[in-house]
């Protein structure tokens, strides 16, 4: 099923592995992807895993842009890179973002601050510059955020901070922009199987206190949050704007009480 044929699909943070999946996917399901990091190598290993056979679009489907989107110059050029290859932008996928752990007694401020811009700033700069094109596309917008941006964390301050923010900035977005015909909505994973992780699946005590927690009993996988990501930005969540999506197997349900 190609549900985004010829749709133009942003994936920020492409080289990472939620964005890595989530970008395959897209391109699996027949999107002109636009994959953005700050290294072009880690973007071309994510290109060399789309599909081979194109030709139900054509023979030249993505554009790699290695950009820092924490300056808005570069994220305002990489816009307009995108606009002259396949002038519109249809989905906005901002999956850019980096943990910061520490105590908040503990936290300097250079940590404090690039929490933010990795995290917050980066998503609100990418979302200003393409929303007049999301606007003349009735396009949509899915952010990547986290459970931590509903709940706290310990030692997890900043992180935690910049994640509400995102949280709270794809309910805005929605209600700014409704009337345009732009839906705004964002993933929230808890653990999931990436490199931002310090809990492994060897570390047995974390990993049970976790899985005590998660009623589906396993740590969310790339493909989990890709296949949340599709849905939100595809047709089939016509309806759904504003939203916040735990995609963490229940954990979220959960007051704290240990399992009986």
């Amino acid at each position: 099923m190609k549900r985004f044929k010829e749709k133009t699909v942003i994936v920020t943070g492409a080289g990472s592995e939620i964005g890595r999946a989530t970008a395959i996917r897209f391109a699996r399901e027949g999107a002109n992807v636009v994959l953005v990091g700050p290294t072009t190598q880690t973007l071309e290993e994510t290109a060399s895993e789309f599909p081979q056979d194109r030709t139900w679009i054509h023979t030249d489907n993505y554009l790699i842009v290695a950009c820092d989107i924490s300056v808005q110059s570069q994220v305002q050029e990489m816009i307009k890179l995108i606009i002259n290859k396949f002038e519109k932008i249809d989905v906005l996928v901002n999956n850019a973002g980096k943990a910061v752990q520490s105590k908040v007694t503990e936290l300097s401020a250079a940590d404090w601050e690039k929490a933010i811009d990795t995290n917050l700033n980066e998503t609100f700069y990418v979302c200003q510059a393409a929303m007049p094109h999301l606007i003349a596309s009735k396009g949509n917008i899915v952010n990547v955020s986290s459970l931590s941006g509903i709940g706290g964390d310990c030692n997890m301050a900043a992180y935690n901070a910049a994640n509400a923010g995102i949280s709270n900035l794809t309910r805005t977005l929605s209600l700014e922009h409704g009337a345009d015909g732009v839906r705004v909505n964002a993933v929230n994973p808890s653990i999931t199987t990436t490199n931002m992780t310090n809990i492994s699946q060897n570390n047995d005590t974390k990993t049970n206190q976790f899985l005590e927690r998660c009623p589906l009993g396993r740590f969310a996988t790339h493909g989990d949050i890709a296949a949340a990501i599709t849905f939100l930005a595809s047709d089939e969540a016509a309806m759904i704007t504003g939203v916040n999506l735990p995609v963490d197997g229940g954990v979220s349900t959960s007051n704290g009480q240990p399992s009986f």
